[in-house]
């Protein structure tokens, strides 16, 4: 009672302190004081006391500081704001919070007939208050919030204006918080507001929009609540729907597919609750639009997926009556015309619709149900027939989903017609082999149904040559089916397709379809649930029936068993090897005669293509699970032990030439303690091999020296064999000193370059190499180096000097060039082999340039240092292409390297490196972005410069062919054929440059081409001369090579007509015969066909200048005159495309 009494006199203007002490004590978890404890307690005229009381209150506070500025004394700083104001802030918040308080818990108990209007005024003013409340008070907006919320749960007076701002604040939330569960449940427990507001008033705009933006939101689409309040909104106005429906259309295509299957299921939900127009509503403005637009869609469209998604969900719903007769009606006026359209696009979408919605009928209609059906049949019989191949395709996915699902409710004879249309006459339709894979693609889903099986056990023989199909994902998808024929047991897939052709096709075919025979027969010859001795039967099974498919076989079957079955193969087959070991240990011989007498007979006679063929797949066998066995020391331990023990042996029985490379290999992949007669002779065949071997003689020595850790042995003898050819005064002494016994043998350079350019190859033992120190990589750098010297020999002298051959010391200085690259590469931040590589250039241009001189007229053809000059530089400049390509290359080195270019070309005979020079500056031109428009507006970036210098190098060397090729046109025609592979590329290049100074290239190419035919147009002296041309051969011929490589790349020729274009408009073209070469450029690229567009346009521009002629023409002669009119003949001839 003291309660209530203390509480009733606090909530005045008077006591509002003591009546903030009780709110305090309210929120207070540790006071026993509880606000809807005592309002409840009260009495209903103590009530009205407390309401009255409470609104005096809230409207004297309110009226010294209104809700619109409490943000104003909030953004005021601490210096502005005097201490009472800020009290006063604060204490008018506190005291609305405690009313907002009071009035909820007074909503709470109020009873049945109790009047309430003084807390109605309360909850007024506290709305009132809420609609301009600031973001900022969120504690306060959110116990309004809930107030309003509770006012429209109970019904009471006012409520659809309370449950408005609910509703609309708790949709304004959904689009703030990053947590929207407990909001957007709320949102549904006021679903019902919506019915409450006027779709067409104004007033209701911006709730219409945040109800629109609820399905922008994928939070909301994919909660249980927020998909009820949706599917709910379907049914707030008939009008609205269309929005909806739009708003989710312009969305589609950024949803995921996981929203699509959200919105679907909303749809579907919308329009079983739906009814009388609301239904009509629906069905024709939704659902009958996303079937329209799944039937005429493009297929590259981002959308036309989602649509099809969104369809489909309606058709595996069929079977219910209301779905069945809604597919019906809405299908009837699009579906059946669409089947029969002109455009095949729309024909393959309405394809894929019909079989999958198949069979459309009218459930009310029960007596005309079979006449449908079998129309419907024959419809899918003829789209089998349909002229395109997409069509064709679709319709083999149809009718296999429709005889999957409804084989045993069709008589046996449209089943069989169906099957035997497809496996006979489909499988081989020659126009296209989308339509083959189709056939086998779609099989397997006929192979799903168990009842199919019979019948396709007798047609699928019919099918074994498609394994030999010329197209690859024909192969594929055939394999994927007979994959398919295994696990469902319809058939024996060797009934399907001989053994025989599975296994030539597995030894010479790709990857892909490999894989799927080595799936297919992994059982067959790898019965892992059988002893290990019938696994070894299989293997020389396989071996005797095709070698190379047995290597293939086991190359891929670690993928089908675990690494263990793998290793415990390997010693099963060890086992048969020591068999025919005749001197093996006894112990071994006994284990094999108690396990292997079978394999023993089928290895009688020794059989060394099987032992080769044995020990090869050993080695592949090894290799497949290398990366298991070092994760095992253990395993890894006994399983070289166990073949250490006899690898000697095997080296001494099996001498046959296949049997060693394999026996190495596996030494290779054992510690050289395990094999220690092999591994201490390894190096010393190295030595003792001929100059001129190849590579598969020393390359697994090499690998097996690199793999023992014994790469710096190699390299040790690499630079011992280079340093001998050279001269005395070159440091030959090595990177340290070691105590070894020498072994002699002649230097071999060249053996030596060979061992070199294999290890820098190979990943693996380019690794092992690089892997060394410092010191022995970079002494044999230098030696390399060094193998200058007797190249400048070479150049100095017209006979041939007593040092190594010129061909091995082109060679040296080539790899010096690579394995400086590797060691850049390899390096850190430093740039000391690109310095050496720059000091090379300079070696170059200072030495071997000079010599870059046309031969004497009495040598007859090019003399000895020309030839040697010019071998020099190409190998050089491919090693420069290939620093630039990879990206080791830095701006120094870029310049340093275009400057030798032009060194190059400004010598005697520089064109004949062209070929060589333009790699190049597609490297560097490649190096830069085009649209790093900041540096490249700075004329003194270097950046700027260096394209600068590319753009003028390429310049000087199209003046270079067009030069060579009239003073010599038979070689200089050979010199730009050489070029055009390097032309195509650089071009190909610049084009992607609209900017200078690369997009200069194409005005240089322009230029050339109109000054060529310009003077051809000279010279001629009669007017039938003037011939318009209309292919490549009846231009002249550095302009035909130039437009064959310009109009083979369509996006290298829309460059060049936009470069004629402006140089029309520049007004670059004066005279009538440089205007007439133009159009004769036009009018060979017309008669290819394309470029329509950009054809006409710079045509246009042609006419332009054309008409300032027309007076010239008719005043200069006869000559003057036929080519102004074959000119006008030809522009109107463009102009009429």
């Amino acid at each position: 009672m003291l309660k209530r009494e203390a509480f009733l006199a606090a909530a005045c203007k008077e006591n509002a302190e003591d009546f903030l002490r009780f709110i305090q004590l309210h929120n207070d978890k540790t006071e026993p004081f509880d606000v809807e404890e005592v309002v409840q307690e009260m009495p209903r005229d103590q009530r009205d006391i407390l309401w009255a009381r409470m609104s005096l209150l809230l409207q004297e506070v309110l009226s010294k500081l209104p809700p619109q500025r409490w943000d104003e004394k909030k953004s005021e700083g601490p210096g502005n704001m005097d201490v009472e104001s800020s009290l006063d802030s604060k204490h008018v918040l506190a005291i609305v919070e405690g009313v907002t308080l009071v009035a909820a818990q007074s909503v709470q108990v109020l009873q049945d007939g109790e009047t309430y209007s003084a807390l109605l005024g309360i909850v007024s003013v506290l709305h009132d208050v809420l609609v301009l409340l600031p973001i900022s008070e969120a504690p306060l907006l959110s116990a309004l919030h809930s107030l309003c919320e509770l006012w429209w749960k109970k019904g009471l007076e006012e409520k659809e204006k309370f449950g408005r701002t609910a509703l609309y604040v708790s949709l304004q939330k959904c689009f703030t918080l990053k947590k929207l569960s407990v909001e957007i449940q709320r949102i549904w427990n006021l679903h019902e507001v919506v019915l409450t507001l006027d779709y067409n008033s104004d007033d209701n705009k911006e709730i219409t929009d945040l109800l629109l933006q609820c399905f922008y939101r994928t939070d909301i689409i994919r909660n249980d609540d927020g998909k009820r309040f949706l599917v709910f909104l379907f049914s707030w106005n008939i009008n609205f729907i269309w929005v909806i429906h739009g708003t989710i259309k312009n969305q589609l295509e950024f949803f995921s597919k996981k929203t699509v299957v959200h919105i679907m299921e909303i749809y579907f939900r919308a329009w079983k609750k739906a009814s009388g127009d609301f239904l009509d509503k629906i069905q024709s403005i939704c659902i009958q639009d996303f079937m329209q637009n799944a039937i005429l869609l493009h297929r590259a469209s981002p959308v036309y997926s989602k649509v099809r998604q969104i369809v489909s969900y309606f058709h595996l719903r069929k079977g219910c009556h209301e779905v069945d007769k809604m597919l019906y009606t809405l299908y009837k006026p699009i579906l059946w015309k669409a089947l029969n359209a002109p455009n095949s696009e729309v024909r393959a979408n309405a394809t894929l619709i019909f079989t999958e919605a198949f069979p459309i009928h009218d459930p009310d209609d029960v007596k005309n149900l079979d006449t449908a059906v079998q129309k419907q049949l024959d419809a899918a019989m003829s789209l089998l027939d349909d002229p395109h191949p997409i069509v064709r395709s679709n319709a083999i996915l149809g009718v296999c989903k429709i005889l999957a699902k409804c084989w045993e409710l069709f008589p046996p004879i449209i089943i069989t017609d169906f099957l035997k249309k497809i496996l006979l006459e489909l499988a081989t339709d020659t126009s296209s082999a989308d339509v083959r894979c189709s056939v086998f693609k779609c099989l397997t889903i006929v192979l799903d149904n168990a009842l199919s099986h019979a019948l396709l056990e007798k047609l699928l023989p019919n099918l074994k040559y498609s394994l030999h199909d010329n197209s690859e994902k024909v192969r594929t998808a055939f394999l994927d089916m007979l994959i398919k024929v295994k696990a469902v047991r319809a058939a024996k897939f060797w009934d399907v397709c001989h053994m025989d052709h599975l296994l030539a096709r597995l030894a010479t075919d790709t990857q892909s379809v490999s894989k799927r025979i080595v799936n297919l027969l992994f059982k067959s010859f790898f019965p892992v649930n059988e002893p290990e001795k019938e696994w070894c039967c299989r293997c020389i099974t396989l071996i005797q029936m095709n070698p190379m498919a047995a290597r293939k076989f086991y190359q891929f079957a670690f993928k089908h068993t675990a690494p263990t079955n793998i290793i415990k193969l390997m010693l099963a087959i060890r086992r048969v090897l020591n068999s025919c070991v005749q001197d093996c240990d006894v112990s071994d011989i006994n284990d094999s005669n108690k396990e292997n007498s079978t394999i023993e007979r089928a290895v009688v006679g020794k059989d060394m293509a099987v032992v080769a063929s044995l020990l090869e797949i050993v080695v592949i066998l090894w290799r497949s699970v290398q990366k298991p066995l070092k994760q095992n020391a253990e395993a890894q331990k006994f399983t070289c032990d166990k073949f250490g023990s006899v690898m000697g042996k095997y080296f001494c029985a099996f001498e046959d030439v296949r049997c060693t490379p394999p026996l190495v290999q596996l030494a290779s992949f054992m510690p050289p303690a395990a094999v220690p007669t092999f591994s201490c002779g390894v190096l010393s065949k190295l030595k003792r091999m001929e100059t001129g071997a190849v590579p598969k003689q020393y390359n697994q020595l090499l690998d097996c020296l690199c793999s023992w850790g014994q790469a710096a042995e190699i390299v040790d003898l690499i630079s011992n064999w280079l340093s001998e050819p050279l001269p005395t005064d070159t440091d030959k002494a090595g990177p340290s000193r070691k105590v070894r016994i020498q072994e002699t043998v002649e230097a071999k350079p060249d053996l030596a370059l060979a061992y070199l350019d294999y290890l820098l190859t190979h990943s693996q033992t380019r690794e092992k190499v690089l892997a060394l120190g410092q010191r022995p990589l970079k002494h044999l750098h230098s030696l390399l180096g060094n193998w200058k010297l007797i190249l400048y020999a070479h150049l100095k002298s017209s006979e041939e000097p007593s040092v190594a051959s010129v061909q091995t010391a082109l060679k040296a200085f080539t790899c010096h060039g690579r394995f400086g690259a590797h060691l850049q590469h390899n390096s850190s931040d430093d740039r000391e082999h690109l310095l050496s590589l720059e000091l090379d250039a300079s070696w170059i241009s200072e030495r071997v340039l000079p010599f870059m001189a046309k031969p004497n007229e009495n040598g007859g053809g090019l003399g000895t240092p020309l030839s040697l000059a010019v071998q020099i530089i190409e190998g050089f400049l491919s090693v420069c292409r290939d620093v630039l390509l990879v990206g080791l290359s830095d701006e120094t080195f870029r310049g340093q390297i275009l400057h030798l270019c032009s060194l190059i070309l400004l010598s005697e005979a520089g064109y004949l490196c062209i070929p060589m020079i333009l790699p190049i500056l597609k490297e560097v031109a490649d190096s830069y972005a085009p649209d790093n428009n900041e540096a490249l507006d700075n004329p003194e970036n270097p950046a700027t410069v260096i394209l600068g210098v590319v753009a003028n190098i390429f310049q000087k060397i199209i003046e270079l062919l067009a030069r060579h090729l009239r003073k010599n046109p038979e070689e200089g025609q050979q010199l730009c054929q050489s070029s055009v592979a390097g032309l195509a590329d650089f071009l190909q290049t610049a084009q992607t440059w609209d900017r200078a100074p690369l997009n200069g290239v194409f005005s240089t190419l322009f230029a050339v081409i109109v000054v060529e035919k310009r003077y051809k147009l000279n010279k001629i002296s009669y007017p039938e001369e003037v011939i318009v041309p209309e292919t490549l051969d009846d231009m002249p011929p550095l302009p035909s090579i130039l437009l064959s490589t310009i109009l083979k790349s369509p996006s290298v020729t829309k460059s060049f007509l936009a470069e004629i274009i402006s140089s029309l408009d520049s007004e670059a073209i004066e005279s009538l015969t440089e205007v007439a070469a133009v159009l004769h450029i036009l009018a060979v690229i017309k008669h290819t066909g394309k470029f329509k567009s950009g054809l006409k346009s710079a045509a246009e521009c042609v006419h332009r200048q054309l008409s300032r002629h027309a007076i010239v023409a008719v005043d200069g002669g006869d000559i003057q005159r036929v080519i102004y009119e074959s000119s006008v003949k030809t522009i109107n001839d463009i102009l009429d495309l």
